[in-house]
């Protein structure tokens, strides 16, 4: 799969294709549509599924230097008022944050990071490291795409979390059972 044909099929699922062109009015700095909302929308195509299928969130990522909780706060705020109409749980994070937050929530540290990517960067499954930059349409997938179109779930190297990796991609095998761990 091209980086070309995973925007096409990604765009096949009318709640992305809508933040997609909702986002950018926005004005969020390094703002990406990422994670299960694209991953996920290719794996139901695969499947012969409805491209909405078994997504439980669409996340959105952004960067900014405030690392204020009230600044955070103020985006869900914006970004909700402009999706309030659409039948979805949207969940927005500042990258630049995550390390404040990330102990207390998974139990362990995590970098300070300094953009949205390094974020993408990070997920459990190497294969869902993708993200849309909501500005520019460019695809963002460091580990390539054959892995995810082949179903292959390998633990991500940049984060080894043996636990919460085999939950994931268990959790991801119960809706997709084509799916196939690589540990």
């Amino acid at each position: 799969m091209t980086d070309r044909e995973f925007r096409a099929s990604v765009l096949h699922n009318p709640l992305n294709r809508e933040l997609l062109r909702r986002l950018p009015t926005l004005e969020l700095g390094q703002c990406h549509l990422t994670a299960g909302c694209l991953f996920q929308t290719v794996w139901n195509q695969l499947s012969g599924r409805a491209p909405d299928w078994g997504i439980k969130d669409y996340d959105i990522f952004y960067f900014d230097e405030d690392l204020s909780w009230h600044a955070e706060d103020a985006v869900i705020r914006r970004v909700a008022d402009a999706t309030r109409d659409l039948p979805v749980a949207i969940e927005i994070r500042n990258q630049a944050r995550v390390h404040l937050w990330y102990r207390q929530r998974f139990g362990s540290d995590y970098p300070r990071l300094h953009s949205v990517r390094a974020g993408i960067d990070l997920y459990l499954i190497s294969c869902t490291c993708v993200g849309i930059d909501v500005h520019t349409g460019d695809l963002y997938a460091p580990n390539g795409l054959d892995d995810l179109v082949s179903g292959a779930l390998r633990m991500n190297p940049l984060n080894q979390k043996p636990e919460l990796f085999r939950q994931k991609a268990e959790s991801y095998r119960q809706r997709w059972p084509w799916l196939q761990i690589s540990e």
